[in-house]
């Protein structure tokens, strides 16, 4: 089993560290300077954390926390931030202009591979894998740079799902926080797609930079999972207050709102709301995504007085002796008795003297 682990971790980072190597790539094709190359340094942290993580912890992932997703966020989110900031990304040629030099490419790339057949396999296989990159390289950016956001949030959730696991989470809350991600995904990716289309916020930079530091903001909810890790709160917390009874008996909880209303869906609502309301960009899908990040907030907050409700009801409910209990832990329990009880438990307990009958002494 322990192979498997190690087998495991060591491919899901090479898969990521691949991908943003992608997009390194189309960085220095997008700039056409070789210098942009240097992204890859960024990948420095990764390839030391798989190191650490195959020697000292076999492969075993982080509780509450996942380093390798978040060397990956480091290794590609300067990629895709300058893939956006690009001038050229967000124009594009026509579909008929697009695709005819893609069918050129297309006959011309299986004429090389009949060409080329009767060559070694090592040669076909390098000239097919250049031919390829080379047709790739004929892609709109606007297509790119799109299909690298969705492979991006892609990515994270596989990558996340085929990571092993360390002791602070199990399948159960692994899937659960699966989920989780899934659902936000959606909105992350439309929240950059469909507001950076827009040519008002194209034609204003300082807009561009806190949509994409919003965006980048929101990916720190991806190497946490302290969301789904419910905890254990023993019985004496409640003695020490409502603030550390709270916390420890809805820790999860807690967590899940302050990234909705701190992380996603707050950041999100004071956006699109700006958008809207300042630059007077309308359409139909900000409205709705708006609206979505709205309810949320509300609906979350909502949440949040219900589970205050419900402690204080839950701290009414203790039990007076339970609280005498708890005011007094050091000492005996006959000590915290009234001088009645005592007296009274004192003349139960005592032995009673046996007394002589004079049937007895006759007997004798």
């Amino acid at each position: 089993m322990e192979p498997l682990v190690l087998l495991g971790a060591l491919a899901t980072r090479l898969l990521l560290a691949l991908h943003s190597l992608v997009g390194v790539w189309r960085v220095t094709e997008v700039k056409t300077e070789p210098r942009f190359w240097l992204l890859a340094l960024l990948h420095l942290p990764l390839v030391l954390e798989t190191a650490l993580t195959l020697k000292r912890r076999r492969g075993r992932g982080y509780p509450g926390f996942s380093p390798a997703i978040f060397f990956y966020l480091i290794s590609i989110v300067p990629s895709l931030w300058l893939l956006e900031l690009h001038h050229e990304t967000q124009h594009c040629s026509n579909q008929a202009e697009g695709m005819s030099p893609n069918i050129g490419s297309k006959g011309d790339f299986n004429q090389t591979r009949l060409m080329k057949s009767a060559n070694t396999g090592t040669e076909t296989l390098l000239e097919t894998a250049k031919d390829f990159v080379n047709n790739l390289s004929t892609v709109c950016e606007k297509v790119w740079t799109l299909g690298l956001h969705q492979t991006f949030l892609l990515m994270l959730i596989i990558g996340r799902w085929l990571l092993p696991i360390g002791g602070g989470i199990t399948r159960d809350q692994l899937s659960q926080l699966l989920l989780m991600f899934v659902g936000t995904a959606a909105d992350i990716l439309e929240f950059t797609s469909e507001t950076l289309e827009e040519r008002d916020v194209r034609n204003n930079p300082a807009l561009v930079y806190a949509i994409l530091t919003i965006w980048t903001w929101s990916m720190l909810q991806f190497p946490l999972d302290l969301a789904v890790q419910h905890f254990v709160c023993p019985s004496s917390m409640a003695a020490e207050g409502f603030a550390s009874w709270f916390l420890c008996q809805y820790s999860a909880d807690l967590w899940n709102i302050g990234i909705s209303l701190f992380i996603q869906d707050g950041p999100f609502l004071i956006v699109r709301l700006v958008l809207m309301t300042y630059f007077g960009v309308i359409n139909q899908m900000l409205v709705f995504f708006a609206a979505k990040n709205f309810l949320v907030v509300v609906l979350q907050l909502y949440r949040l007085i219900v589970l205050v409700l419900h402690v204080q009801a839950s701290l009414r409910k203790q039990p007076r002796s339970l609280k005498g209990e708890e005011r007094f832990p050091n000492q005996p329990r006959e000590s915290r008795l009234s001088p009645t009880t005592r007296d009274s438990k004192t003349t139960e307990a005592a032995p009673i003297p046996l007394e002589d009958f004079p049937g007895t002494a006759e007997c004798c």
